[in-house]
């Protein structure tokens, strides 16, 4: 998942968030607070030559009243529209700005977003094998390419070590994605995997791993066209090589090596808006131990509330409510299997999954994946399921802890229950196996429970999903902060999927 961060800390519960109006309108003439009216430099020098003393008395009297209102605003608050306003203001400029190296890639380009005449479909056509490139692309003299054995304990240790010292840490440094090793092999050994994407950059004297790329192969089917793509994760490099720019010949690489096996498109997330984002979304997040979130500084205290009450706000009931309720089994696999695909189908862009990869998908897995299902009591039939997985995270710099265990939302199917009772439940099990926290995207149909059980959207940066070498038309995809929205994650960790809304147009297309 390139440029990606770890799911944001969460709002105080009560406080309000800004809708950023207002404030931050764009364009047009200065405005004279008093008349409303367009002024000019000019006229606003001509008047502040000749201002009377009742005017002046009158500003300073303005001044005063602002001043007081100022004063009553909560300092929390304010700092939050201030933050508002700095990301929508770093989300138009990277619009804006150039970005050299993605627009020499067979990407969509901000430029073409209001071309009419840009068809949909593939960008460039599927190349001749025979025309790829057939030797590596060249590192620096000090650094040599390695395939990283994902079945070697040894090799595992290494990225291991690699992602947790030097993968993505939130904006303030207080937490590290911390992937296990088991983590780690489910996400990169998928049905059909190829070894060679995964790429690792060494040091050539010390044979150190230094740099990190990883691919692997996903069917996603776009409206009524199944299309194979690679999905590309774990982009990674050394803080102390930042400067050597590996992530382009990286990027490069996998290119490279997904074009030999005759595959021509790719997806990838980011944390970042860089060219060009087919859809948005958002982590929201809901407490599950928020006494130790707060200690930490993931949540804080809402005003006027104490922890007890706090704790007492987000307790959850000791046992599920939905009768049939239980762990998955291999035998589900095939009910499973049909209930995610008739659910699927509903969406424009969504992966095309089989028996063979829900099994390895969703069968559970003791601290990566867990998984269940709704059997209905009378005639034993799978109605219903839902899972998570488990992505902990370091936290840095804390005396009491050092890890928060965080679940995330992952396939979620309910038929013969409300959504919001089989979420509930979900977070019935992931307290129960002691999570401190349960993330979820804006994202399929999340959207309605999400703040009825009590989830707080996260201050992260929205997550951005792009394609390569395919465009998508303007009513596929819309901003997952209004719409359901899809999201591609560690081999369909989060689901890439978007309810289309035909009258709605998706933001940079």
């Amino acid at each position: 998942m390139t440029g990606k961060k770890p799911a944001g800390k969460v709002p105080a519960a009560g406080v309000r968030q800004s809708n950023g109006s207002g404030s931050d309108r764009g364009g047009g003439s200065p405005v004279s607070s008093s008349t409303g009216e367009p002024t000019t430099a000019a006229a606003s020098s001509s008047t502040s030559e000749s201002i009377s003393g009742e005017n002046a008395n009158n500003n300073i009297e303005q001044g005063r009243e602002l001043t007081s209102q100022f004063g009553k605003l909560e300092l929390s608050q304010l700092g939050k529209d201030v933050e508002n306003l700095s990301k929508r203001a770093q989300k138009q400029m990277a619009v804006e700005k150039r970005h050299l190296f993605w627009e020499t890639q067979p990407v969509g380009q901000f430029k073409d977003r209001n071309n009419q005449d840009v068809a949909e479909g593939s960008i460039e056509p599927s190349g001749d094998l025979a025309s790829v490139r057939q030797e590596p692309y060249n590192l620096p003299s000090t650094y040599e390419w390695s395939t990283c054995d994902i079945n070697d304990e040894n090799t595992m240790k290494e990225i291991y070590t690699l992602l947790t010292n030097n993968y993505v840490e939130d904006d303030d440094n207080m937490f590290r994605f911390d992937y296990s090793v088991e983590f780690l092999r489910w996400a990169l050994k998928p049905p059909g995997y190829f070894s060679d994407w995964h790429i690792g950059v060494r040091a050539k004297g010390s044979k150190k791993l230094v740099a990190l790329i990883t691919g692997v192969p996903a069917k996603i089917r776009v409206r009524d066209q199944v299309i194979l793509m690679a999905e590309i994760n774990f982009l990674c490099v050394h803080k102390k090589l930042r400067s050597k720019r590996l992530a382009p010949v990286l990027i490069r690489e996998v290119t490279r090596r997904v074009h030999l096996k005759d595959i021509w498109h790719a997806a990838y997330t980011a944390g970042v808006v860089i060219p060009t984002p087919i859809c948005t979304c958002q982590y929201w997040h809901r407490s599950l131990n928020p006494k130790k979130l707060i200690d930490v500084g993931f949540s804080r205290l809402a005003p006027r509330m104490t922890m007890s009450r706090t704790i007492k706000l987000y307790r959850l009931p000791e046992e599920t409510s939905t009768p049939g309720f239980r762990p998955m089994e291999r035998r589900d696999v095939p009910a499973v299997t049909h209930l995610l695909q008739n659910y699927l189908a509903q969406f424009q862009v969504a992966p095309v999954l089989t028996e063979e990869d829900i099994e390895y998908l969703l069968l559970p897995i003791m601290n990566v994946v867990n998984s269940y299902v709704v059997e209905n009591p009378a005639s034993h039939e799978i109605t219903d399921f839902c899972s998570f997985y488990t992505l902990p995270s370091t936290i840095i710099g804390n005396d009491n802890y050092s890890l928060l265990k965080a679940a995330y939302s992952y396939y979620n199917v309910a038929t013969s229950v409300p959504l919001l009772s089989l979420m509930s439940d979900a977070l019935i099990m992931a307290k129960r196996h002691d999570y401190d926290v349960f993330n979820a995207l804006d994202i399929m149909h999340n959207e309605p429970f999400l703040k009825d059980l009590k989830f707080g959207p996260g201050d992260a940066h929205k997550w951005e999903l792009s394609t390569s070498a395919i465009r998508l038309g303007r009513n596929v995809a819309g901003d997952g902060e209004s719409t359901s929205g899809f999201f591609l994650g560690i081999r369909h960790t989060t689901c890439l999927c978007h309810r289309a809304e035909p009258s709605f147009s998706p933001p940079f297309l």
